[in-house]
């Protein structure tokens, strides 16, 4: 059966505590909203495969985190894009080091057709209009927050709550790359 996964970094726990508090202040001014019951993540990428394959994409994972070297995020801003949504923006250095951590994941990773995130952002609210926008916008406060990103987490569709579950994490262990292990369903 063909099932969605992600990979994503998950902040830690005084940051997915403050996500969720920020999440349930907007949501009492605006109502339900896109993204209001996921847990704090920046995205990498999303794709579709078959259960099956499973095995042999965590394989791939576990090389791609095995050669990574971890790095400190911070968060800094809020910003938000066109299509309404609106995040935490990583300062300039570390949407640098996330973006070349992305970058491997997305360039070595052998699936079919996947959804590449090439902006990192750690989503407060997605498709608000304008007036909701400007909203989030005055409602919420910003204080610098940081994280130790030494990990990847491979996270599964769950259909039932339309939301993504965490079902292994990967961590980096900068140990270099190995070119010798197959990365390639196809």
């Amino acid at each position: 059966m063909i099932q969605t996964y992600s990979l994503a970094f998950i902040p830690n726990k005084v940051i997915i505590d403050f996500v969720k508090e920020m999440k349930q202040k907007l949501a009492t001014e605006i109502g339900w909203f896109h993204s209001k019951n996921a847990m704090a993540h920046i995205t990498v990428c999303e794709f579709k495969i078959e259960e099956s394959a499973l095995p042999m994409i965590e394989q791939q994972i576990i090389q791609i985190a095995n050669g990574i070297k971890p790095v400190t995020a911070v968060l800094e801003s809020f910003d938000s894009y066109p299509n309404g949504a609106f995040f935490i923006s990583p300062n300039k250095a570390s949407k640098q080091e996330l973006k070349d951590i992305m970058k491997l994941f997305t360039t070595r990773l052998k699936v079919p057709n996947p959804y590449k995130s090439n902006d990192p952002h750690l989503s407060i609210a997605r498709k608000l209009d304008s007036q909701k926008l400007a909203i989030a916008n005055s409602l919420l406060t910003s204080k610098p927050l940081s994280f130790n990103c030494n990990s990847i987490s491979l996270r599964k569709l769950n259909l039932e709550v339309k939301q993504f579950e965490i079902i292994n994490t990967f961590y980096f262990k900068n140990e270099g790359f190995n070119e010798g292990i197959q990365t390639s369903l196809f």
